[in-house]
């Protein structure tokens, strides 16, 4: 199916029918990526609501909070869900720690998403294979490089479609919700974590800082990707 006719028929539906209606026409090749943040705890619910056949993959990095792993926990028990976890190649990870040490991620651009590559980028091709659709929870609002994309996307270096239910979702919208329906969220938003990733790579914003700003802050100017979504 062309991009054009699929974007036609997700027009007018629900965030969850969406998701009924992207499983429909890719059945049996719908993978969902979590990290467990707010979104994607919302997007693990509606699944669980509508019954979809998706497969539900996380990436662990190595490097990912406590807090994180309750909220992985939790969510498996409350869902009787399981959640396929990928990690990255042991050797990579030997080689880049060896020669440059626990924290290379800090010394450059370039050692960052060599460490982001090797712990996420890589896994998450491994993780696409033989898949046609990839649920994700982006928010247009997440960063301007964000909300540029649309809420259906085609993803011709990795030939598979993407799609966002939450695009057009504020963060308030998505915590309402998680509120609403006694969904487990990570703690660390009760603490100014709006974006979670690795333990060393993620702070806590201030108020009316950039939604981004607590991922890589050591980092000056331009947008914060790893590369799974927004190549630099």
């Amino acid at each position: 199916m062309e991009l054009k006719e699929l974007r036609k028929n997700l027009e007018g539906l629900s965030e969850e029918k969406a998701i009924k209606k992207i499983c429909s026409f890719f059945p049996g090749k719908v993978v969902f990526t979590t990290s467990f943040g707010i979104e994607d705890q919302v997007i693990t619910h509606m699944i669980s609501e509508t019954g979809c056949e998706v497969e539900i993959i996380t990436l662990d990095t190595g490097r990912l909070f406590p807090e994180t792993y309750h909220v992985f926990n939790e969510t498996a028990k409350k869902y009787k869900l399981n959640i396929k976890v990928y990690f990255p190649d042991s050797n990579d990870v030997e080689k880049m720690m060896s020669e440059k040490g626990p924290f290379s991620f800090y010394y450059s651009i370039e050692d960052r998403l060599e460490c982001c590559n090797i712990r996420k980028s890589r896994p998450l091709a491994r993780a696409l294979e033989g898949k046609s659709c990839w649920i994700s929870g982006i928010r247009a609002d997440q960063s301007a490089s964000r909300s540029e994309m649309e809420r259906l996307e085609f993803d011709g270096a990795r030939k598979i479609f993407k799609f966002y239910p939450l695009f057009e979702w504020s963060y308030e919208k998505t915590m309402d919700y998680i509120r609403k329906n006694g969904i487990p969220y990570n703690s660390l938003h009760d603490r100014g974590f709006v974006s979670i990733g690795c333990q060393p790579c993620t702070r806590a914003v201030a108020p009316g800082e950039d939604f981004r700003a607590g991922r890589w802050w050591w980092e000056k100017g331009g947008d914060k990707e790893c590369g799974i979504h927004i190549t630099k």
